[in-house]
């Protein structure tokens, strides 16, 4: 995904989709792998659901781009189910973080404590609190930067009913 963006196949910038990327296998791996009891959660399910779907949505779209053949029904959906997809992927994503934080805390995973021979200490639940937190400034700014490429791409609702 990242290379695609990098040389130039779909036109999204290459730090944002490095963050989602990296985002993922964060919560892939560093969250529900790693907590076990997380793993049966709906909130599991929530986010790889809306992870699915927008990826489904998004690879069509960037197809039939490059096929210079975008039907409207791909690119109305590319700019207008993001709308519930996001919500629904950042709901579950921190819904699974909240899940695993007693766990992460009774296991003391990824954690370091002091003292150690590097004088160095990491505190792996903390990390993921402040993770949760970081979700409060950026959701909204990337939602919105959504809502306006939807504005830029689809026009005002009268425009809805076009077909390419």
């Amino acid at each position: 995904m990242i290379v695609h963006c990098a040389i130039g196949i779909v036109p999204s910038s290459v730090v944002l989709t490095g963050f989602q990327v990296m985002s993922r296998v964060f919560l892939t791996w560093a969250v529900t792998h790693s907590v076990r009891e997380v793993q049966s959660e709906d909130s599991v399910l929530l986010f790889v659901a809306a992870w699915t779907v927008t990826e489904i949505i998004r690879y069509s779209f960037y197809t039939f781009s490059l096929l210079n053949h975008l039907p409207y029904l791909i690119k109305w959906a590319r700019y207008t189910f993001f709308i519930v997809l996001y919500p629904m992927g950042v709901s579950g994503e921190l819904l699974t973080i909240y899940a695993a934080l007693p766990h992460v805390q009774k296991m003391g995973l990824y954690s370091v404590t002091l003292p150690n021979k590097y004088n160095f200490s990491f505190d792996y639940h903390a990390f993921l609190i402040l993770v949760m937190i970081s979700y409060i400034p950026l959701f909204p700014q990337l939602y919105f930067h959504m809502i306006r490429q939807r504005k830029k791409v689809l026009g005002h609702a009268g425009d809805y009913s076009k077909v390419e």
